[in-house]
């Protein structure tokens, strides 16, 4: 698969003594190759001369070192730590970072899910590169230089002295008792820092697909991130919190020549970000786009936000081969909308429809959720009413609801609440409701949204767990399983998933800091007005 890559970079010849790094992502080569984080820090090893790196997926490696001194893996989704097992077994390396000697290579891991709560995977990482890899992985690499061929102890503290860089074992965890919260987080030695900050990048180059590929998930597509983060902040949404502040592409500096890079090599192309069409000069970037040169391009662009659906959005789309577009409307309910803090009308939803059959799109898939925080019976009830007028408003659109149950997440005004039980119940009423009606309803499963609460919100106790799941099969019965030969050792589920925290509580993210500040995350949850429901 490696010789159908179509590279849009120039790797550098290694140079004698150059690192051995293994940069791993925990699944098949198809979904890996289509993470534009992965692209990012691979393209970024091999244009270091001092670095040598091959990939390796779980399917699917180059021709891998013999002794590697770096292993790194990009983890973009919780459920793949089973694969991250396997490959650090099939490298011989031990799963837990105390287990390791002076001869196994410094582990390290980023991306979205550890950037967010690494917690529950701490023990199996030496290091955890918090934030964006512009300038930090540049620092780790001349960190990892400067005591290369030491103690591996010492190699650890000198790589926690650089911001972004967090290693967990220099960390001591203390627990009120073995079932109850944390009582503190605190350095294991005087160098090492009390808190440690997510780096940031902030210029107006944004990142864009460094190779091609038709074995990738989306056929030869050539991705340009066009905004980062989101100015919305919506209080359940990870995408704003962690990831501020909202940057942009130069149009005319940045965007343009990418998508004229990229279109020399495909005809593919997709426009990423939280929120895409807030991009100052988007209206812009859509004239570019519509020019007869680019009339044979398939144009593919991220969840839209929906009040900038117009005509003209959909009329572009559609004559570049897309069929559908994306809008996370939430609710359909502007009281519930008002307590996540989505500025959304049910108006511009209606109209964002209408717009969309106008343009020539044929169908639009909305996103919502149900056990938001504050949420009611008749909070549902306005969603199906919702999704009817927009029926009636725009006949012939086909319409998708997409609903997932709201999941607390690490640095958002929302992660002191848990998961609403009321919302299993929610979700089979919007099924029954709604595909009476003619529309379709894709609902995440609930059972799999509790696991998923359970280690967005978990502590390090949960590495047992962890093990334990891999060990009983992976599936859902494995996590019941595990809590019962646990029981008495860690918190039991409920503790994780459903329990409303108390904003007192020592988090288990607390010592990582992001753009916001505690206090204030706890303000905007004050403000939201939202109570968690009594079930």
């Amino acid at each position: 698969m490696f010789e159908q890559e179509r590279l849009l970079f120039d790797p550098v010849t290694p140079e004698q003594n150059a690192i051995p790094l293994v940069f791993a992502f925990p699944n098949t080569y198809t979904v890996g190759i289509t993470s534009l984080g992965y692209q990012l820090v691979w393209a970024k090893f091999s244009q270091r001369s001092d670095v040598d790196v091959r990939r390796l997926f779980t399917d699917l490696h180059e021709k891998l070192p013999s002794s590697p001194e770096i292993v790194g893996f990009s983890f973009s989704w919780e459920l793949d730590y089973t694969n991250l097992f396997d490959l650090l077994e099939q490298l011989d390396i031990p799963l837990r970072a105390t287990a390791r000697k002076s001869h196994h290579p410094i582990v390290f891991g980023g991306g979205s899910v550890l950037s967010a709560n690494p917690e529950p995977y701490a023990d199996f990482f030496d290091v955890i590169l918090l934030g964006d890899g512009e300038t930090l992985l540049d620092e780790f690499i001349d960190a990892y230089q400067d005591i290369r061929g030491g103690d591996r102890q010492a190699k650890l503290r000198r790589l926690a002295q650089v911001e972004g860089i967090y290693v967990p074992s220099l960390y001591g965890i203390t627990y009120r008792s073995p079932t109850a919260e944390i009582e503190s987080i605190e350095p294991r030695f005087p160098d090492v820092p009390a808190a440690v900050y997510k780096q940031t990048y902030r210029g107006n180059v944004l990142s864009t697909s460094t190779v091609v590929t038709e074995k990738a998930a989306w056929e030869n597509i050539y991705m340009v991130e066009v905004v980062r983060s989101c100015p919305e902040m919506c209080r359940f949404c990870l995408a704003s919190y962690v990831t501020l502040p909202f940057r942009v592409a130069n149009l005319e500096g940045s965007l343009i020549p990418a998508i004229e890079r990229g279109l020399k090599v495909t005809d593919r192309l997709g426009l990423l970000g939280a929120s895409v069409t807030q991009h100052p000069e988007f209206e812009a970037l859509l004239d570019y786009l519509s020019q007869p040169k680019y009339k044979d391009v398939r144009l593919s662009i991220a969840s839209v936000r929906t009040n900038t659906v117009t005509e003209k959005l959909a009329q572009t789309l559609a004559a570049r081969d897309t069929r559908s577009i994306t809008i996370a409307v939430e609710s359909g309910s502007e009281r519930l909308r008002e307590i996540v803090n989505k500025k959304l009308t049910n108006d511009e939803i209606i109209t964002a429809a209408v717009n969309a059959k106008a343009g020539g799109l044929k169908a639009i898939k909305f996103y919502g959720m149900a056990g938001i925080p504050g949420e009611e019976q008749a909070d549902i009830e306005a969603t199906i009413e919702m999704m009817l007028a927009a029926k009636k408003a725009a006949p012939g659109l086909r319409l998708t609801l997409g609903c997932s149950t709201f999941v607390p997440k690490a640095h958002t005004p929302f992660q002191w609440f848990g998961v609403n039980k009321a919302a299993k119940k929610r979700l089979q009423l919007l099924q029954k409701k709604l595909r009476s009606q003619g529309i379709e309803f894709r609902p995440e499963s609930y059972n799999w949204s509790v696991i998923q609460a359970l280690l967005s919100r978990g502590d390090r106790r949960l590495s047992q767990l962890l093990e334990l799941t891999r060990e009983y099969g992976d599936t859902l019965g494995s996590y019941k399983r595990a809590f019962k030969d646990l029981k008495g050792k860690i918190p039991p589920l409920d503790f994780y998933v459903h329990q409303q925290w108390q904003t007192d509580q020592v988090l288990p993210w607390q010592h990582l800091h992001t753009a916001i500040p505690k206090a204030t995350i706890q303000k905007h949850m004050e403000e939201s007005g939202a109570l968690p429901e009594v079930v």
